[in-house]
């Protein structure tokens, strides 16, 4: 591990929000986790360690949380780093992957040309909860020829079984909930 400290409690700095965004659900709010400079560093040196435990060529992000993540562990890692974004935010030539909401569908885009064939990519994004973003994120890498190596999250919600979408993907995660 990179991190001088070599465990840190994640949970101390992620926040419950109850009836975030809607009654009955309990949001797990990752802003204080963000603020802390020492968390932060924590959360990029344990994703760093794990881009190079897997090999990755490259570094892709789920719009928009998964930004805060993982550019920072690209950055550190000497990475490239692509952004999946949400419809209709990436200029022309893009592809992208479809995937269901609650209520309705929604699209990941990725330009054309944001990895070449072959390369092997790690996929990161804040949390895992029903795994559906994460797995048109696999599928959007995978037609542009990527080799998907792993998927990771700063927290996963084991009881809404995230992992099932993603089975045959490699997960790591840092906090479960």
């Amino acid at each position: 591990m990179t991190s001088s400290t070599s465990e840190l409690d994640l949970k101390r700095w992620i926040r419950d929000v109850p009836d975030h965004p809607q009654p009955g659900i309990l949001f797990r709010d990752l802003s204080p986790l963000m603020a802390d400079p020492q968390a932060m560093r924590f959360v990029t040196d344990r994703f760093v360690d794990h881009l190079a435990e897997r090999r990755a060529d490259a570094v892709a992000a789920i719009d928009a949380r998964g930004f805060i993540f993982a550019a920072p562990a690209a950055v550190q890692a000497e990475l490239p780093f692509i952004p999946l974004r949400k419809s209709g935010k990436l200029p022309p030539e893009v592809i992208g992957a479809d995937y269901d909401l609650e209520y309705g569908t929604a699209r990941l885009e990725a330009r054309h040309d944001a990895i070449s064939a072959g390369k092997r990519v790690v996929i990161v994004d804040d949390l895992l909860a029903t795994g559906g973003t994460a797995a048109a994120a696999v599928r959007l890498l995978t037609a542009l020829g990527a080799e998907v190596v792993s998927t990771a999250f700063v927290v996963e919600l084991t009881f809404l079984d995230g992992r099932t979408p993603l089975a045959g993907t490699d997960i790591f995660t840092m906090v479960q909930y």
